[in-house]
């Protein structure tokens, strides 16, 4: 399983992730910051538990790009 965490309030939307990632980040026409998709928001971090390790490197790759370093990918 992939848990995906992106504290979204430290966001600078640069769109890195959703480049990389479009399947699980898309930038909100709002206010311009990332949206992870799918998720759950506790105290400002968005997560998405993902059982299908299929988008681990396009993760990987959006975190990687984070200039602001606000996305976590962790396989459980």
């Amino acid at each position: 399983m992939i848990v995906i965490t992106l504290q979204r309030d430290k966001c600078i939307g640069c769109n890195y992730c959703a480049e990389f990632a479009p399947e699980f980040f898309r930038m909100s026409k709002k206010d311009g910051k990332s949206v992870l998709l799918k998720s759950e928001n506790k105290k400002g971090f968005h997560t998405r538990k993902e059982k299908n390790m299929a988008g681990l490197e396009a993760c990987d790759k959006a975190s990687d790009a984070c200039p602001v370093n606000i996305i976590s990918v962790k396989v459980v």
